[in-house]
């Protein structure tokens, strides 16, 4: 697989792209997407996201944000979202609430480490350097992974990876 550094300094594989208009590659992530609780107080929001070049054979997509730093020994999981269909290339900003209405028919948040299914925002302890925020966007072999409703962010990420054809990223950082 070939890895290219897009224009907007995304990471890419053959074309693969994932960029925000709210947020840029190596940037610091802004206070709407920082969590309110846990003694941080931010927005809470899920950036606007798009993507585009995936794999020919892409039927799905999946995404997920993850804190590789989070002092916990495997990290944090702050959103995972799966079922997305081929044919969408975008998400709204705030598409993470909870009951979302923007996400498309069909996709599903899975539970992140704060123990909800929506988009859980940046909340590293105070003190620690600035934490690393991988966004990932997967494209999938399959229509839809079919998981069960409790499904942890582990099970969630293994059936990603076992169906993937392609992935993009960036990285964003935070600390207080």
């Amino acid at each position: 697989m070939t890895l290219l550094l897009a224009a907007n300094g995304a990471l890419a594989a053959n074309g693969f792209q994932l960029a925000s208009p709210t947020i840029k590659p190596d940037s610091t992530l802004g206070k709407d997407q920082v969590f309110n609780g846990f003694g941080c107080s931010g927005g809470n929001l899920s950036p606007a996201l798009q993507w585009s070049g995936a794999p020919e054979d892409t039927r799905s997509y999946a995404l997920t944000v993850y804190d590789p730093d989070a002092p916990t020994g495997s990290g944090w999981w702050h959103w995972m979202v799966y079922n997305l269909p081929a044919t969408v290339g975008a998400l709204p900003a705030n598409a993470g609430k909870a009951n979302s209405t923007t996400l498309p028919r069909g996709a599903l948040q899975g539970r992140n480490d704060f123990g909800t299914r929506d988009f859980g925002g940046a909340c590293p302890p105070p003190g620690d350097k600035p934490h690393r925020y991988i966004f990932t966007v997967y494209a999938l072999k399959v229509d839809r992974l079919d998981l069960p409703a409790d499904a942890s962010a582990a099970l969630i990420g293994y059936n990603i990876n076992a169906n993937k054809l392609g992935s993009a990223t960036f990285t964003a950082r935070y600390g207080r």
